[in-house]
């Protein structure tokens, strides 16, 4: 292709909403499967590196037991982490010793087999209890920093525009991507899942904002916003299956490798649609976000968000721990058992997007529904199989509230305040990250305290009980001043509410305007 016919594509393509659908798709994409890669990788690498670790040190400095000895050591062998035909004894002698029966077992006992843990699951009971807060608060962390970061983000869009702060998120998101592969203490990944939620916030918040912007019309947005949200659902798709599988037949830093390299991809994207040099505020003042947090439509809609991405936070840090406690099941099976619920999680997006702006409180209140008895029934699973519905229903809860929440986000700043997204999205996203941030820093130090099963029946009930909420959606009134754009419109009619003038500030090419002033 000739350097003429490159340029011509390139404007060509900056003045394609399509292509910017593109950009938002692919960052939400890698920015969601490095959110959910972690969570096979990290309670068993935390196992192995400082449980068995620890152990091996302990079980090495013990002097070798003598036959003659009353007593074996507490731990006459460690149990190795997927086959355990050798196992921890407490009180015995090796089986070798024992061919009678006899020995030094302790009297009044018969003489049988000590009770160990079935095939394949783990030692270290308490171990793995201290394992379900340590891991809750490590995936809360990129909650927690994108929960501070993103109030500020949306203000930046604001004075700015989308394009850099879309940059910024990748540039951010390519070094926690790297910290994670060469990341070996809690403390190092720690660091690194911080760090990945100030990125995150970039991408989302500028992401969003911009998807908006470039489409006005209440149908196609809903549309559109169903499509990039298939990309965040993609990414929890392939994230925990990917990383699962990988980490146990490639290493620990294959993973992250490969999320590097697709996130150079999109920077180089990025670079060529977006061009983040260009500095292109919003034309319409924005409301402040202050105000937004006071309009009690808006709330609701947050509150939704919340409550419903609480689930599945709440389950990704406890239910590979529980997995690995009651049901023994290898590696593989901790990512695997995630793929039903991100299958229809993507099936739900792209089903539900083009319905939101008719009836996404109808959508929202049976999601939120849907989502608190999924949750009911993941206790009653025995095997990984029996985690298939309970999943699949989850999944496809969530994706209905998602996609249909994140148009009326949109909507309701059209009806009710000023056109201006970048605020009003980073409450959603402060939305999505409370979540994710209460979730798993909660769901452990519950599971600790009543269990598992508890921790499912607690939030599943609160997102029973919030459903009925949404109802308030149903058609929600137009501020006084904006009520003479919408006097001929039903509530949720498909409509464009932005100005033209705010229309040319995209294309992001500088023929634009010459082309506008000759249309003209």
């Amino acid at each position: 292709m000739s350097p003429a016919g490159s340029q011509h594509w390139l404007a060509t393509g900056r003045a394609s909403p399509r292509l910017v659908l593109v950009v938002v798709f692919v960052a939400l994409l890698l920015d969601n499967i490095l959110l959910t890669v972690v969570v096979p990788i990290v309670p068993t690498f935390l196992y192995t590196t400082e449980y068995e670790g620890a152990s091996s040190s302990a079980s090495s400095a013990l002097p070798e037991p003598t036959p003659a000895a009353p007593r074996a050591p507490p731990f006459s062998s460690v149990l190795s982490y997927f086959d355990s035909t050798t196992v921890p004894v407490r009180g015995f002698t090796g089986a070798a010793e024992l061919p009678n029966g006899t020995g030094s077992s302790p009297p009044g006992h018969p003489p049988s087999t000590p009770q160990t843990p079935p095939r394949g699951c783990l030692e270290g009971g308490e171990f793995l209890a201290q394992e379900n807060t340590r891991v809750g608060l490590l995936f809360a962390s990129k909650a927690l920093v994108q929960l501070l970061v993103n109030p500020w983000v949306g203000l930046l869009t604001n004075r700015i525009g989308y394009h850099i702060p879309m940059f910024i998120g990748f540039t951010i998101m390519f070094l926690s991507t790297v910290m994670f592969a060469f990341s070996g203490t809690y403390t190092l990944l720690f660091i690194a899942r911080a760090l990945q939620g100030v990125g995150s916030s970039f991408s989302s918040v500028a992401g969003l904002g911009l998807l908006a912007s470039v489409y006005p019309d209440d149908s196609e947005r809903g549309s559109a916003m169903g499509i990039a949200l298939g990309g965040l659902a993609l990414g929890v798709l392939i994230g925990a299956p990917f990383g699962s599988i990988m980490y146990e037949f490639v290493g620990k830093a294959s993973p992250f490798l490969v999320l590097a390299f697709l996130a150079l991809v999109d920077g180089a994207l990025q670079l060529c649609i977006l061009q983040p040099s260009r500095i292109s505020p919003e034309s319409t003042k924005a409301t402040p976000v202050s105000t937004l947090l006071r309009d009690p439509y808006i709330l609701v809609a947050a509150g939704a968000l919340c409550f419903s991405n609480m689930g599945v936070a709440m389950l990704e840090p406890t239910l590979p721990i529980w997995m690995l406690q009651t049901m023994c099941s290898p590696q593989w099976q901790l990512g695997m058992a995630f793929l039903p619920a991100s299958i229809s999680y993507l099936i739900g997006t792209n089903l539900f997007g083009i319905l939101a702006n008719r009836m996404g409180w109808l959508c929202s209140m049976i999601g939120m529904a849907v989502v608190g008895i999924s949750l009911l029934c993941v206790p009653l699973a025995t095997n990984i199989y029996s985690l298939i519905g309970p999943n699949a229903g989850l999944g496809f809860a969530i994706g209905m509230v998602d996609s249909s929440m994140m148009p009326i986000m949109g909507y309701l700043v059209d009806l009710r305040h000023s056109p201006a997204y970048g605020t009003v999205y980073a409450i959603a996203d402060v939305a999505f990250c409370m979540g994710f941030a209460i979730g798993p820093s909660t769901g452990g130090v519950i599971v600790r305290a009543l269990g598992f099963p508890w921790l499912m029946v607690t939030v599943g009930v609160l997102n029973v009980a919030y459903a009925p909420l949404c109802w308030l959606l149903r058609s929600p009134p137009a501020a006084e001043e904006r009520m003479a754009i919408l006097s001929q419109e039903c509530p949720m009619q498909p409509k464009s509410y932005t100005p033209k003038e705010a229309l040319r500030e995209f294309p992001l090419t500088e023929e634009s305007d010459g082309e506008a002033e000759n249309a003209g």
